[in-house]
């Protein structure tokens, strides 16, 4: 199946983008193809042209947070258009050398990921979930993340610490569900995978596991991997496995990533998404709409709609702010029927993970759903703050009443 990409014919454009429009990304064996990824500038400067006057920032840049983008997803860009938002996904762009600015502070550990950091990778912030960062590879490297700062492992010591995080898992029985993330799991290799579910597969109080991977969106040829497919399936048939995935914008669900999501759920695991809300993305009722739609068309569940984290080298060129987010999820929420609207909007606070239910006049309306460990009374709490028209984070609001 050739993937119809981004047409090469619209700008003036060196044969190296225009052939990527005929590879037959399902054809591609997945690990050699990594091997094709961008990473430097020159790298880039084969398939996009760089304005010499952002070209020394963006050197700048990928020398605090590296690029890394694979050819399947570079194909995803107009490169007629230096503001297309796929680009703004995988490319560097200079304002990520801004660290302080008008949206306010930043953070680097915004989730509280330090604080509920146990060792061997595993973090314990709520008392029945642990999440496991299993590696810090990704087949592509987002210019959103908010886990920029992660220093990856090997295999052999992420098996190994894999090993000693499940120990800890079997030793909590309050721990009812684990995510494995990262990084991204799925680029680690079949194998190793195994071993890991192999370590959560007796685990008797474990109702079951997430593995959290954008790899659907930016390298679905993973998943024509059939060893994988069966993986998934084997594990499912003992213990539930849920795929959450991480679509941001609709072009992103192209005719190839439909048919890895499609090999996934054909294995009986569900797939959700959580996706970011970001400036110059998906900040528009249209686009959020038509990605809503576009996933339930495809069989993927909504689940989170992300408020972007005041992350250094994010916040000040991706964050929206609240009350224009709620303003934009209402106005989607309002052309989508009920299995596209079910999402709900997030912040993902240190607190504990936090539901932006909308405002009444000046006030914001907020609702605790997850609290971390030792202070559960705190799930399901109203919080009530003082609306703003700049603020993008809770510390931005003043606390108020009704």
């Amino acid at each position: 199946m050739i993937v119809n990409t981004a047409d090469a014919s619209k700008s003036p454009l060196n044969e190296d983008f225009a052939r990527l429009a005929e590879i037959d990304w399902e054809q591609l064996p997945w690990k050699p193809e990594l091997q094709s990824n961008i990473h430097s500038i020159d790298d880039l400067k084969q398939y996009l042209i760089i304005p010499s006057s952002e070209e020394k920032a963006l050197r700048e840049i990928i020398e605090h947070h590296p690029m890394n983008i694979p050819r399947y997803y570079l194909s995803l860009v107009d490169p007629s258009d230096p503001d297309d938002p796929i680009r703004k996904l995988c490319v560097p762009q200079a304002e990520e050398l801004v660290v302080a600015g008008a949206m306010g502070e930043t953070t680097k550990d915004p989730y509280g990921d330090d604080r509920h950091d146990k060792g061997n990778g595993i973090l314990h912030k709520y008392g029945y979930t642990a999440l496991v960062v299993s590696t810090e590879y990704c087949s592509m490297y987002c210019r959103h993340c908010f886990r920029k700062r992660l220093v990856g492992l090997s295999n052999d010591k992420t098996v190994e610490n894999f090993k000693m995080a499940a120990h800890y898992i079997a030793s909590h029985p309050e721990i009812t569900n684990v995510v494995i993330s990262g990084g991204d799991t799925m680029m680690l290799p079949t194998g190793v995978l195994r071993s890991m579910l192999d370590e959560l597969k007796n685990i008797a109080h474990l109702n079951y596991v997430r593995i959290g991977t954008r790899t659907p969106v930016v390298y679905p040829l993973r998943f024509f991997d059939d060893e994988l497919i069966d993986l998934l399936a084997e594990f499912n048939d003992t213990k539930t496995l849920y795929v959450p995935t991480h679509f941001n914008h609709p072009r992103e669900i192209t005719p190839i990533a439909e048919e890895a999501v499609k090999r996934i759920r054909a294995t009986g695991v569900s797939v959700h998404n959580q996706a970011v809300l970001l400036k110059g993305v998906n900040d528009d009722t249209e686009t959020l709409t038509e990605l809503m739609n576009g996933l339930v068309r495809i069989g993927v569940n909504p689940y989170y709609l992300y408020q972007c984290m005041p992350v250094a080298r994010v916040r000040h060129h991706f964050q929206v702010t609240l009350k224009r987010g709620i303003d934009l999820v209402d106005g989607a929420r309002q052309r989508l029927d009920g299995y596209a609207k079910r999402f709900r909007y997030i912040l993902g606070h240190d607190i504990g993970k936090i539901e932006v239910c909308g405002y009444t006049g000046d006030k914001l309306i907020l609702k605790q759903i997850h609290a971390r460990a030792g202070e559960e009374k705190q799930a399901s709490r109203i919080l009530i703050r003082q609306l703003n028209d700049t603020g993008g984070w809770l510390d931005d609001f003043e606390e108020a009443v009704l």
